[in-house]
């Protein structure tokens, strides 16, 4: 992800905020801004602007090197791994706007670290849906995983509970983890695991809204 200049800018100012795009009027807390960086880093990337309003609005930032410094903070101390943005400075109606760049992380899930859950596995995750971070499910977060490098690498078997699977597609078109449990009589914690390597083999999809999650054939 590249810098921007002042008319891109504008540009994705006017736009407004989206899947890729934050406004941050200021900055509230570095828990707060780490969520929205580790959001972007496991989802696609994207860009906070601080200085503008989530209408739209530009007020800018009273002191940008203090801005700079809290993002950098919470880059580097409450995300786990650490997260390095590119920040920028641009005048904006002799306003100065920062503007932080993530790009899409290769060391995918990062987590959210604070007091409550240092270097912990149960430190939250977030992705990016739409417009807004979100905590990532233990569904999302497992495919997160598999994204890794250092991931194991993907074994799976096509057994009668896969095919039953295949089958209750073809005709309902959507699936969830629970209904899955109940359809081939298993737990939710060994649905999950199967729907989970099926979306890693490319043979279902997973789609994530802000309340609800379900599958679908990838065919």
């Amino acid at each position: 992800m590249k810098d921007v200049d002042v008319a891109e800018l504008k540009t994705l100012i006017s736009e407004g905020e989206n899947f890729k795009i934050e406004f941050k009027r200021q900055f509230s807390s570095v828990e707060k801004i780490a969520k929205e960086l580790i959001a972007f880093a496991n989802t696609k990337g994207g860009m906070i602007l601080f200085g503008v309003d989530d209408d739209g609005t530009i007020y800018g930032v009273p002191s940008e090197k203090s801005e700079i410094d809290l993002i950098r903070e919470a880059a580097r101390d409450h995300c786990e791994p650490p997260i390095d943005p590119i920040v920028q400075v641009i005048e904006l109606n002799r306003k100065d706007v920062v503007v932080a760049i993530v790009e899409e992380s290769r060391t995918k899930p990062h987590r959210l670290q604070d007091y409550r859950a240092v270097l912990s596995r149960d430190a939250k995750v977030y992705i990016r849906i739409n417009d807004k971070s979100v905590i990532a499910s233990r569904e999302v977060v497992r495919i997160l995983e598999s994204e890794n490098p250092d991931s194991e690498p993907l074994s799976i078997i096509i057994g009668e509970n896969e095919r039953r699977l295949f089958k209750y597609l073809e005709e309902e078109e959507r699936i969830t983890v629970r209904d899955y449990a109940k359809l081939v009589n298993i737990s939710e914690r060994r649905a999950s695991r199967i729907l989970v390597n099926l979306v890693r083999a490319g043979v279902i999809r997973i789609h994530t809204e802000e309340r609800f999650e379900y599958f679908t054939s990838a065919f």
